[in-house]
Formats: structure tokens, C-alpha cells, sequence
């Protein structure tokens, strides 16, 4: 048992992500009934602080800079230093995203610590702490037995079941002055591409293509279909180094790693490093023309078919079954 585990949070667009909860859920599991102590960092996040301890943390920190009101690597690094150092948790929980990735090797090499990184289960057994993370891009997967601590995690988003929230839950949330030297990096303007739709990392539904989408065009029915079942639009390295679309929406190793509830691949071959990205979806579909195409072998039902004739009707019919259901509702 860890007697005390530090969460780091992560907001987003004034919001707390969802591996945030599923950090602490991380944290409870590790704690087993030791203090989980969540930490934002930069300022105003009061509100958010209590939503972290609705969600299970016990305390929360807010750590405040005027530095600290963009990511930096360094000023983050450096706030989260010296909360460790007040602190002394066993462990530390971040997000296995993009600042997690940046932030957590930096901490442990500074620390001396070990590091587990996209972590996507944990259970305690004979008072072991097991965590498992998938290996080989995805092919496999280890266990690492946590003997002690300080040791650093970061989770894979949407593997991690959140714990209950409850509204009721109170603890002390505390405002920590930190000092910022000497910063590398200065952050002069955040410029934020507008979003619209579901977040693809925390999307339920993900409709992707590849190169046998065939364009931007192509992308417009993945778009209409997405948008008819409210779910986010994917792609493939190969699709976006075509340029039929945006590198943020690229999935696999070299991209997002995403699990929902139903993953559509059209026109995607399934290169592993692509099957990297979607293998832990609980429901993979995949349309192609060519049967012989590796996608099929990790999909649950497949389509052999020309997309740009299935999607059409997928679209068709999906919004004739939801309009009806809405009907019978209301």
C-alpha cells in the first residue's frame, strides 16, 4: 500500500480532462486507503480542484505562478519538483497523453525514480501492486510488480474505470506559491484551432479512414456518418501524410492512442503501426475492398465492399433507426 499518491491533473479549454478521474481512480487502486492528493497547476482552478475531490481525491493542491499559465516542460517541472518535495508522495499519476509524456520522463530522471508508462490496468494481489501496459505495439502485454516507491505512472486514457462522483465528498484544497526560475522556454501567444464535435481521444465512436478513402471528399462521408451517430472522425499516417486531412486526427503509434465503444476503419489496411493506436476498442468494424487486408483479422464484424457505396447506406440507415427511436420516445 502507498500511504500517499499525487495525481496530476490535466485541464483543457476551462474543463478538467477525463483521465484526470481516471487518474485517481489509478491512485485508489494504488493507495489502497492511503491519501490521494490531487495538484493543478497555474492559477484559478478552484472549481476544478473540487471536482477532483467529488471524483476521489482526498486534498487537492493548486499550484500558482504567473509563469504557469501555459505548458511549459520547465515550469511545470519546476512546480512539480518542489510539490514533491513538500509532499513526499510514493507515487505519482499522470495522464499517458501528450503532457504526461513530456512531463513524467523529465520527473523520474530528475527524481531517480522508475517510470511506468501507458499503464491500462492495475490490481493488487498478496499486497503486490501489478500494472499492465501493452508492449511490441500492442502485441503483447507485461506486468511490472511495483516493489516501492517513488515510482511515476502515467495511464492510458479510457482503460481505467472512474470511481463514482459524489457530490457530498469534502477535503481541503490549498493554494501553494511555487518559484519559477530561470525559464528555457517562454510562451508568447496560444493560438487554439477551432473545435468542433467530439474529442477524439475521448470519443465513443470513431469513424477512420485510410489511404482508400481517397481524399478529402472521401473524408466528408466518415464526416456525415460520424455526425449522424456522434462520434469523431479518425484517421490513418497514410491518409494524413496524403494530406486527405489534418495530422490531429491521425491515430497509431506515431499518434492518438484511442479505446471506444465502437471503432469503423474504412479503407484502412492495418498496418500494426495503425492497429497500435484502436487494438483496445471494444468493437472494431472494418470496410474494405480488398478481403485479403490485415484489418479484418483484429475486426469483430467486417465489410467487404467499396466504402464510398457502404457508408452512404451506413449513414441512411443509421439515421432512419435513430429518428425512429427519438419518434417512439417522445
Amino acid at each position: 500500500m502507498m500511504k500517499k499518491v499525487l495525481v496530476v491533473g490535466e485541464v483543457r479549454n476551462g474543463s478538467l480532462r477525463k483521465v484526470t478521474f481516471e487518474a485517481i481512480a489509478a491512485a485508489a487502486a494504488v493507495a489502497e486507503g492511503g491519501e490521494i492528493v490531487g495538484l493543478l497547476i497555474g492559477g484559478g482552478q478552484q472549481e476544478m480542484a473540487e471536482e477532483m475531490i467529488h471524483f476521489g481525491a482526498d486534498r487537492v493542491l493548486l499550484a500558482e505562478n504567473e509563469q504557469l499559465d501555459s505548458y511549459t516542460s520547465d515550469g511545470y517541472g519546476q512546480a512539480l519538483l518542489q510539490i514533491i518535495e513538500q509532499e513526499q508522495p510514493e507515487a505519482i499519476v499522470f495522464g499517458h497523453t501528450s503532457l504526461g509524456k513530456d512531463l513524467s520522463p523529465k520527473i523520474a530522471a530528475r527524481l531517480d525514480a522508475g517510470l511506468l508508462s501507458d499503464v491500462i490496468h492495475i490490481a493488487v494481489t498478496d499486497g503486490q501492486i501489478i500494472c499492465t501496459r501493452p508492449i511490441y505495439a500492442g502485441k503483447a502485454f507485461e506486468e511490472k510488480h511495483i516493489i516501492d516507491g517513488p515510482v511515476l505512472l502515467s495511464i492510458r486514457p479510457n482503460n481505467i474505470a472512474v470511481l463514482n462522483k459524489d457530490q457530498t465528498r469534502q477535503g481541503a484544497i490549498q493554494s501553494v506559491k511555487v518559484e519559477i526560475k530561470n525559464l528555457r522556454t517562454i510562451v508568447k501567444e496560444v493560438i487554439r484551432k477551432a473545435v468542433t464535435g467530439v474529442d477524439l481521444s475521448e470519443a465513443k465512436i470513431i469513424i477512420s479512414g485510410g489511404r482508400g478513402v481517397k481524399g478529402a471528399e472521401g473524408f466528408k462521408l466518415l464526416q456525415e456518418l460520424a455526425d449522424v451517430l456522434g462520434g469523431a472522425v479518425g484517421a490513418s499516417r497514410g491518409a494524413c501524410d496524403a494530406g486527405y486531412c489534418d495530422y490531429s486526427l491521425q491515430i497509431g503509434q506515431t499518434g492518438k492512442v484511442v479505446t471506444p465503444d465502437l471503432y469503423i476503419a474504412c479503407g484502412i489496411s492495418g498496418a500494426i503501426q495503425h492497429v497500435a493506436g484502436m487494438s483496445n476498442s471494444k468493437v472494431v468494424v472494418a470496410i474494405n475492398k480488398d478481403p485479403e487486408a490485415n484489418i479484418f483479422s483484429i475486426a469483430d464484424f467486417g465489410i467487404v465492399g467499396d466504402l464510398f457505396e457502404v457508408l452512404p447506406l451506413l449513414t441512411k440507415e443509421f439515421k432512419q433507426i435513430i429518428e425512429t427511436s427519438e419518434a417512439v420516445v417522445s
